[in-house]
């Protein structure tokens, strides 16, 4: 019996890529997925796969980033599995220019698809969970959210999908602390594979190798954590940022409090070059900017 049976799963931009490779990981270990795309060939395509092999998938073609449109979603989750257990958040989108050349539309566009795509369904089943658990229902849900190296340590020619990811990491800290009450874990990816947005953005790099040796990219190399994250075996892992590529699983050491200078009182502006230049001196330098 795999880990994940009789749990149901909604798994945003499921009709390829790294979605995909969660969707059939799921299934695999006996999850009712939810394949949501908004292209609704691929999403037909991977629920076929699913069905073929025995498994239970249902295709949902609304939109992420409207909560009208997100309900559905969840609507049709509960109308065919009864409930939601699960919610991995992984659609996006790129819209790759040097700062200073981005317009409105692509700044709007990136956050529209990645913060907001990631607020509206967590935040309809994050109502649902919360009155369950407090109706006195037992609550085993989980919030699996996508950063990035790119929202972690920033990205050259990539300010907008940079801050929509550290966006995405910061809210997850928060759903973690907020919804632990309610038997609500939320943790999130940092995952490296590829995939239609990283083909584009960098082919030579993700390229499948020609001789069988280990595929590094390969989206297949991250699911087997999702599936683990979404199962009830995860239960005491929450707040946690992972990256993932390959066999590597890394823990993101995220924002803390450094090295300190305190005075007892206000400094002076000519006193202030001096002590930051000596904390940043003792500090640990962040990592580089990628592309830098």
């Amino acid at each position: 019996m795999g880990i994940c049976k009789g749990r149901t799963v909604i798994i945003t931009g499921a009709g390829g890529g790294l979605g995909k490779a969660y969707a059939l990981g799921f299934a695999a270990e006996g999850a009712n997925v939810v394949v949501n795309d908004i292209r609704a060939d691929a999403a037909a395509a991977v629920v076929d796969e699913i069905v073929t092999s025995g498994g239970k998938a249902i295709a949902s073609i609304h939109d992420i980033t409207r909560i009208d449109t997100a309900q559905r979603i969840v609507d049709e989750a509960l109308a065919a599995f009864d409930e939601v257990h699960v919610l991995v958040n992984n659609a996006g989108v790129l819209a790759d220019r040097m700062f200073i050349s981005l317009s409105e539309e692509d700044w709007d566009k990136v956050m529209q698809v990645h913060l907001k795509g990631h607020f509206c369904l967590a935040n309809i089943l994050g109502r649902r969970w919360r009155d369950l658990a407090k109706a006195g229902n037992p609550v085993d849900a989980r919030i699996i959210n996508t950063s990035s190296g790119a929202g972690l340590q920033g990205s050259i020619g990539q300010s907008n999908y940079s801050a929509a990811k550290g966006g995405v990491a910061s809210l997850t800290l928060v759903q973690a602390a907020e919804l632990k009450r309610y038997g609500v874990t939320a943790n999130a990816l940092a995952p490296a594979a590829r995939t239609s947005m990283t083909e584009g953005a960098m082919p030579d790099v993700v390229k499948k190798p020609e001789d069988g040796s280990f595929d590094l990219w390969s989206a297949d190399n991250v699911a087997p954590l999702v599936v683990w994250l979404g199962s009830s075996d995860s239960s005491h892992i929450t707040g946690q940022v992972i990256e993932s590529q390959g066999g590597r699983l890394s823990l993101c050491d995220g924002w803390r409090t450094g090295e300190t200078a305190d005075k007892g009182q206000r400094w002076q502006v000519n006193e202030i070059g001096e002590v930051l230049d000596s904390l940043i001196g003792k500090a640990q330098p962040a990592q580089k900017v990628w592309g830098s």
